[in-house]
């Protein structure tokens, strides 16, 4: 079997090295000429654990890497990955996914396999059945279900785990018609995850479960940050202790109950946003995930309000965030809130200094020369006013009075609480804890 992936982003690239690494007959498909180059070469366009690995084991097996689309025409599944970024009302960008199908439409025409075409992509429901598939069956002047499949493939990877999570999948969700493809795709996935649950559904359920899924961890965040900001007004209250113990409820669960300073990343905020406008568009207000979205964008206010209590106005105070990716392992900084703090500080003039194990370089593309950046904590903290910690790097745990001691005002404000049992000598403020 030859299975093609399109689109090397954070999906396509984690599918295609994982299914590469375990002997399959990969071309992995990017229309960016230097990232294929890179990628051939073993480098990863972006930082994530353990991909470098897993796709050096995939080009020593039978891992192709290219920008030359024609090749699918050999293959038997057609994963679909391109990105579908976010406009700015909130609705889903489908000029990628639309240029991949077209391609992918214009290879089956000429070409004599029956494949099956899985996507991947994050879609609003009725893009499978309304955009994609027409435009498959318009190019390739074949019939969906009889010349070629169609099915509906979402993918629930985290970023800081997506190796993993693509490894050991927790579900595998399958939605489309009941034809020959859908069997073949079925036996495929249980083949390769032997021990997962699958569940087959139409089109339009598949696309939904992705969004809910999202919306859902999303709520759970702004609900435990809505409780943290109950939390720091009062005296001894801590909130760390409250997720875990309303975490052992199985009702509940554990994750995703980490207070901080608001959910961030490419998936959470984006499937918000899009599930919102849909929503509307549809004639249904969304009531609760629009408090959703606005508890997590009053988080920022939050941090600046303590911020201008301790030090008054911000204008030439110089400030120090301590990570701006949007969650520790990656390198990642779309939508990160430590990105739109740091907007929020330079409209109030004041002076930035940033340091990130991995995302310095990914933030000098946001901010170039309007901030200051640097590759050592303490040398970060010198002569600052205020030092704000917002990703859970473990290295900022290891800050005691010795790092702080060059800060010309010792103010700490812990988004993560990673200090809270330490003993500095600083103005400390931990979010959700009562002072």
């Amino acid at each position: 079997m030859k299975i093609a992936v399109i689109g090397l982003g954070f999906v396509g690239l984690s599918l295609t090295s994982v299914l590469a690494s375990k002997g399959n007959n990969v071309i992995g498909i990017d229309v960016d000429v230097e990232k294929c180059k890179k990628i051939r070469s073993g480098i990863a366009p972006f930082f994530e654990p353990d991909l470098e690995k897993m796709l050096r084991i995939g080009l020593k097996k039978k891992l192709t890497i290219t920008d030359d689309f024609s090749l699918v025409k050999d293959c038997d599944m057609i994963f679909v990955a391109a990105g579908t970024p976010q406009k700015s009302n909130g609705a889903i960008e489908l000029s990628m996914i639309k240029k991949a199908v077209t391609s992918i439409g214009r290879v089956l025409a000429k070409s004599k396999k029956s494949p099956i075409v899985l996507i991947k992509s994050t879609v609003i429901p009725g893009t499978m059945q309304n955009v994609i598939l027409p435009i498959l069956e318009r190019r390739s002047g074949k019939k969906a279900g009889r010349e070629f499949g169609l099915i509906s493939n979402p993918e629930f990877l985290q970023e800081s785990s997506a190796i993993r999570d693509t490894k050991f999948p927790h579900v595998i969700v399958l939605g489309g018609y009941q034809t020959k493809f859908m069997k073949k795709a079925k036996s495929f996935f249980s083949k390769l995850h032997p021990n997962v649950s699958i569940t087959i559904t139409n089109h339009q359920t598949a696309e939904m479960i992705k969004y809910a899924n999202n919306s859902f961890l999303a709520t759970k965040i702004s609900f435990i940050n809505q409780l943290s900001n109950i939390c720091q007004n009062i005296p001894g209250a801590n909130i760390d202790d409250i997720a875990k113990t309303i975490g052992l409820d199985p009702r509940i669960g554990a994750l995703f109950l980490n207070a901080g300073p608001g959910y961030g990343g490419s998936c959470l905020p984006k499937d918000m946003k899009a599930l919102i406008d849909f929503a509307n568009k549809i004639g249904i207000n969304p009531t609760l995930l629009n408090a959703v979205e606005k508890t997590n964008q009053k988080q920022i206010q939050n941090i600046v309000s303590i911020m201008e209590n301790t030090l008054g106005t911000l204008a030439s105070k110089r400030i120090t965030v301590l990570g701006t990716a949007f969650k520790p392992n990656t390198d990642d900084v779309r939508d990160s809130i430590a990105i739109e703090l740091i907007k929020k500080l330079l409209k109030k003039k004041a002076k930035i200094t940033v340091h990130d194990p991995k995302a310095i370089r990914n933030t000098k593309n946001v901010f170039g020369g309007k901030i200051c950046y640097d590759e050592s904590i303490t040398r970060a903290l010198n002569n600052s006013h205020c030092a704000i910690i917002m990703t859970q790097w473990k290295q900022f745990g290891e800050l005691n009075n010795k790092s702080i001691k060059c800060m010309k005002r010792k103010l700490i404000i812990d988004c993560r609480r990673i200090l809270a049992n330490k003993k500095l000598d600083a103005e400390y403020y931990a979010l959700g804890i009562g002072k």
